[in-house]
């Protein structure tokens, strides 16, 4: 298990050279982008153009343009925006992170826990008029398109109906760190956790629905009935625990994307400066730094997030742990 282990994180360090060095020549190399011309602004002399590209070291090698980069990101840690002089990345990298992890996490409760018991009250009740109607609410719920939710929520909670008595505590558009006043910012997030949440609602119940009644067929499950287990007991101790893997799967996934950005959309409709936010503004501005930072900072919440899951396996299944041991 050390060895692989020790395996997994020099493939994670790999994995990260490789999207430090696509990334770099994404936007670095790529016929049609010129970083000075874009910084210079428009109907600006070529001197100028030159002038900034010598102050940016634009005008070396890609080898050394990516040397440089990297050293200013990871040992100096003083890289700075292009369009915001003087600006310096990570800074602004790390105070965006606690607003979307804060974004993530509460949607993560809420779609996880009520995922849970649509997925199994519909596993549970198979055959009856309970069953289609969930997986139809969950369809509906998937098809939403989040922009559009968050418009309309904003539109009945910020204007329409922000003064009727269900919706005046509803606070501006906007964020309050959790450590200033954490009742403003359970106030701030609970509208944005519920809309980022209701699309994963409907995906997850569907999703364990269908592992639910695959592994309910499985002979390990058959034996325990034969023994006498209740059938609670079956469901959560064998069925349940072996349906979580394909849900674990997914959620690693999911998780690592919208901690890395991915939760752009309700950030912009709701006024949260996150990581998404950041990423949005930087690509309009073409700002390269930031935008190269923000993608590293996804792939390693995307790469940690896979890592985790593996865990998760073998902790669910001991047959993955027992393979993964003797591969080792």
């Amino acid at each position: 298990m050390t060895v692989f282990l020790v395996r997994r994180l020099v493939w994670t360090a790999f994995v990260l050279f490789a999207i430090t060095v696509l990334t770099f020549l994404i936007f670095f190399a790529t016929p049609g982008i010129d970083p000075a011309a874009a910084m210079a602004g428009r109907n600006t002399d070529p001197a100028t153009v030159e002038s900034i590209r010598r102050d940016f070291g634009l005008d070396r090698p890609l080898p050394v343009q990516y040397t440089m980069m990297m050293k200013r990101m990871f040992v100096d840690r003083d890289l700075v925006s292009y369009t915001n002089r003087g600006v310096q990345v990570l800074p602004q990298i790390k105070a965006a992170a606690p607003v979307t992890l804060s974004v993530v996490l509460g949607a993560a409760v809420i779609w996880l826990l009520l995922s849970t018991l649509i997925g199994i009250a519909a596993a549970t009740f198979r055959g009856t008029v309970i069953d289609p109607l969930l997986m139809a609410l969950g369809l509906v719920a998937l098809s939403t398109p989040v922009f559009w939710l968050g418009e309309v929520v904003n539109l009945l909670t910020q204007s329409r109906f922000h003064d009727s008595l269900l919706f005046s505590w509803v606070p501006a558009l906007g964020y309050t760190p959790l450590t200033e006043d954490p009742l403003l910012w359970f106030r701030h997030l609970i509208i944005p956790w519920i809309v980022l949440a209701v699309g994963f609602i409907g995906l997850y119940s569907r999703v364990l629905r269908s592992s639910l009644l695959e592994v309910q067929n499985e002979d390990f499950v058959r034996t325990a009935r034969a023994k006498g287990l209740s059938e609670r007991r079956v469901m959560v101790r064998h069925v349940l625990r072996m349906s979580l893997i394909s849900f674990v799967s997914l959620f690693g996934l999911d998780f690592g994307a919208l901690v890395g950005g991915g939760a752009v959309l309700v950030e912009v409709v709701f006024g949260l400066p996150g990581v998404g936010s950041l990423i949005f503004r930087s690509a309009s501005g073409l700002d390269l730094p930031v935008v190269m930072a923000t993608v590293i900072y996804a792939a390693f919440f995307i790469v940690l997030a896979n890592a985790v899951v593996d865990v998760v396996y073998a902790l669910l299944d001991p047959r993955i742990r027992l393979g993964r041991t003797q591969t080792a």
